[in-house]
């Protein structure tokens, strides 16, 4: 155990003493015989030394001769005087300023500081004698502009309170130089011993209290906290299979003699090529300046003129006039799908096909003539994605076969990207539905932004909701239509705006996260909401104020409901295969027994419903 003593002031009496002393350290040097001084703080000497050796108690006393010195570090002083055991003013009856100093500087100070300890002794020593008793006649006044009266330090020990206790001793000459010191040794070991006992009925408090005291389980975030899953991107993979499941096909491709070759999506064609969009008219000829482009459309391909009307979702057919091209035709396909960026492997695949290296040469020209667009951010000049060039179509009612009735707003869209991008979409384009061949769909239980949302990442592979209730939102949209890395992608966004959130936006914010939990748990977002249920766990006591919880937990009380959540939630993380309710009840009624009667845990006096508590609990985690 160890006791600290800060001393303040000095004994210093002008004519008397040749330098300045304190009785604390007179004290540590000849009575404890302290070796161990360091003087390197820069307001205070600093003492240690031990007062019995079989009791094991350390001094460590901080001496400030001069007052002045206090403020130069004034935080860590006021840190040093505020953490001590013991406190001695020191002051010589004929240094009267130092004692008007201690008076109207530090008394107020100490009064401020000790207010929640006073317990804490504080000596008031005045040192020295007077030639003569002072006058105490009002209309005496020149002994007290010289001097301190007993009264007068009496009266600082009263005003200062807290149990302030004065002593006044004789000069420190080498007369009394003993006595003085057994009298403050009798003094200052009889406070020693008390601060011994308080400290230690306090430790034994804190035992006792914390044996009492049920803490809550503390769910360790490395441990148990979920990891979400980050799935890659599949786009490219999407716009291939399309090619070779043959969804949504809305252009043939025909020889002179109409014999079919492959069928392909305007929509892909017209994303790499200026050529393809001229040839279904989607730009009008007098934009395209390069005149081999159109020299090269009207050459090699041409769209076949039906002879009846046919409906609108009826493939176009394209006619093919060059035979190697149409031969080659299946892996130039393949290449546009993949993004018309690997031109090395389609020369191979051309040079396989042909097996001869003119032909190949030839075709590839015509490809490179037919693909003559820029195809290039105009920032970067670097070429662009797949997905960067589809995602112009994006909201855009060029080739559009489909419209989305949203709310109030018609989305325009186009089936073969739908259809590649998600399952749900092929299955209703292509199956026996209404929505095969219907060209207005309308979409319920969406709002108009999260729709836009979802269009946005099926067309770019990329999407950014604007608040966690967006995410949310999407994220139910991704999960109605089977699209499993926009679920991920908005699990992601949710929980890092969630961590990114100081607890001082936590305490304030609007966002219900009870609300999230519960539809996190309705569409069975597992890793949301195991990551959601353990941050509500972490953060329940900024979670437990909120309203939204108040009207979860009933009339139970807010505290011991969110106990029992969380022994209930440690319990189920240490017994994952164990679900039996009578089990469980067993486990949280211990807890019950042996907190009941402690108001530090259980801050209501009456009985709690324990059942409801636990079912409570059930409905979060089960």
């Amino acid at each position: 155990m160890s006791i600290q003593i800060v001393s303040l002031g000095n004994h210093y009496n002008g004519l008397y003493d040749t330098e300045k002393t304190s009785v604390v350290g007179l004290y540590l040097r000849y009575i404890l015989r302290s070796q161990d001084i360091n003087e390197s703080h820069p307001v205070f000497k600093v003492y240690q030394a031990s007062l019995r050796s079989e009791d094991r108690v350390g001094i460590v006393a901080y001496e400030c001769l001069d007052l002045d010195t206090f403020s130069c570090d004034l935080q860590s002083s006021l840190a040093t005087l505020a953490g001590a055991d013991i406190v001695v003013l020191n002051f010589g009856v004929e240094n009267r300023p130092l004692f008007l100093e201690i008076k109207n500087n530090f008394a107020p100070l100490l009064k401020q500081i000790f207010s929640h300890r006073q317990s804490v002794p504080i000596i008031v020593l005045a040192t020295g004698h007077r030639d003569s008793p002072s006058c105490t006649c009002p209309m005496c006044t020149s002994d007290r502009a010289m001097t301190v009266s007993s009264l007068e330090g009496l009266q600082l020990a009263k005003d200062i309170g807290l149990g302030a206790t004065y002593l006044e001793l004789l000069s420190f000459n080498s007369f009394y130089l003993k006595n003085n010191l057994y009298y403050f040794r009798e003094l200052l070991e009889y406070y020693i011993m008390q601060t011994m006992k308080n400290k230690s009925s306090e430790t034994r408090e804190k035992k006792k209290n914390k044996v009492i005291r049920i803490q809550p389980p503390k769910l360790e975030q490395p441990v148990t906290m979920p990891v979400l899953k980050d799935e890659p991107s599949r786009y490219n993979t999407d716009i291939r299979k399309l090619l070779d499941q043959c969804h949504c096909v809305d252009v043939h491709f025909c020889t002179a003699d109409l014999n079919p070759i492959c069928g392909a999506h305007r929509v892909v064609l017209c994303s790499v090529s200026y050529g393809f969009m001229l040839l279904f008219d989607l730009i009008p000829a007098k934009e395209i300046h390069e005149f081999n482009l159109q020299e090269t459309v009207r050459t090699y391909l041409s769209v076949y003129q039906e002879p009846t009307v046919s409906m609108n979702n009826t493939p176009v057919r394209v006619i093919v006039k060059d035979v190697h091209f149409h031969k080659c035709l299946p892996d130039i396909l393949h290449f546009i799908y993949s993004g018309a960026s690997q031109w090395q492997l389609l020369e191979h695949d051309l040079k396989e096909k042909l097996k001869d290296d003119e032909e190949a040469d030839y075709v590839s020209h015509i490809v490179q003539s037919l693909l003559n667009k820029p195809g290039t951010d105009s920032h970067s000049g670097t070429p662009l994605s797949l997905s960067e060039s589809i995602g112009f179509f994006f909201n855009n009612t060029s080739l559009a076969d489909v419209v989305f009735q949203v709310q109030d707003t018609k989305i325009p869209a186009h089936r073969s990207v739908l259809a590649a991008r998600c399952d749900v979409m092929a299955a209703m384009f292509s199956g026996s539905y209404m929505e095969t061949n219907c060209a207005l769909i309308p979409v319920h239980g969406i709002s108009k932004d999260t729709f836009l949302n979802f269009l946005e990442y099926i067309y770019t592979d990329t999407v950014c909701p604007a608040s966690i209730p967006e995410a949310m939102s999407l994220m139910i949209c991704s999960e109605m239509y089977q699209v499993s890395r926009l679920q991920h992608i908005c699990e992601g966004c949710i929980t890092t705006q969630l961590q990114s959130m100081t607890s001082r936006e936590l305490a304030s914010t609007s966002l219900n996260v009870v609300s999230l939990l519960q539809k996190a748990k309705f569409y069975n977002f597992g890793s949301l909401y195991n990551w959601l249920l353990h941050f509500v766990a972490t953060h329940y006591q900024i979670f437990s104020q909120k309203q939204e919880f108040q009207d979860l937990s009933g009339n139970l009380s807010l505290n011991c409901a969110v106990l029992l959540f969380l022994l209930y939630h440690n319990y189920m993380l240490h017994n994952t295969d164990s679900k039996d309710s009578p089990h469980i009840f067993a486990f949280i009624q211990v807890y019950y027994k042996r907190g009941k009667g402690s108001t530090a845990l259980w801050p209501l006096s009456s009985v709690y419903d324990v059942s409801r508590v636990l079912f409570l609990c059930k409905w979060i985690y089960v």
